[in-house]
């Protein structure tokens, strides 16, 4: 998809345009659980209710080379809401006892979604950590959480704003893409990201 030569000016806020591939996986995948990288003591935790502000820890640190716009402009009141609601799973990813990423896990079926859907809503490294072997760990261990309630499907979504790998990556996972669709999110400008310099290519 083309892009505009650079961003729009700064006192015209202006949606960004994306393009979002949806992927699925019909069954669990029929392999062993992958053991953690060695060397880097992983470990994957729930976090039970997590506060406002350690979400947003997690959410801007792992998003913001990607453009995760839409939760920084939420409020704190909305934002406590969506991340504590029923259904709802935050997975912190540790590498020698520091966060390295986060994952997120919607069990709640979207409207439309079908019966036993399962969303695996977010997922990401820290920066310092893109590169290092935790990833097929990571979302393995995540995809094997998601299918833990037996539901029917698990989707995921990735964008031509994410990392250049992400992907192939859900692909090598399992995932199968079933819609590729235009769509957009807020000037990133607005919630203090720069316009983005470049598009992820392929997804």
């Amino acid at each position: 998809m083309a892009r505009p030569p650079g961003p729009p000016p700064a006192e015209s806020p202006c949606p960004l345009e994306t393009v979002v591939t949806y992927l699925e996986m019909r069954e669990r995948p029929p392999r062993p659980p992958s053991p953690p990288p060695a060397g880097l003591k992983a470990a994957l935790i729930r976090a039970e209710a997590p506060t406002v502000a350690f979400y947003r820890f997690l959410y801007d640190t792992v998003g913001a080379p990607w453009t995760w716009v839409e939760r920084r402009l939420m409020d704190d009141a909305t934002l406590a809401a969506a991340v504590r609601a029923e259904g709802v799973e935050v997975y912190v990813l540790h590498a020698a006892g520091v966060p390295a990423g986060y994952g997120e896990v919607d069990r709640r079926a979207a409207p439309g979604a079908g019966r036993g859907t399962v969303d695996l809503a977010y997922f990401g490294l820290m920066p310092e950590f893109i590169g290092r072997g935790l990833g097929r760990w990571f979302i393995e261990a995540m995809v094997d959480i998601a299918w833990s309630s037996g539901p029917g499907r698990v989707r995921v979504h990735t964008c031509d704003l994410d990392h250049p790998r992400a992907l192939r990556n859900y692909q090598r996972a399992g995932f199968v893409a079933y819609n590729q669709a235009v769509e957009t999110v807020p000037d990133p400008r607005l919630a203090g990201l720069p316009w983005p310099a470049r598009r992820a290519a392929g997804g």
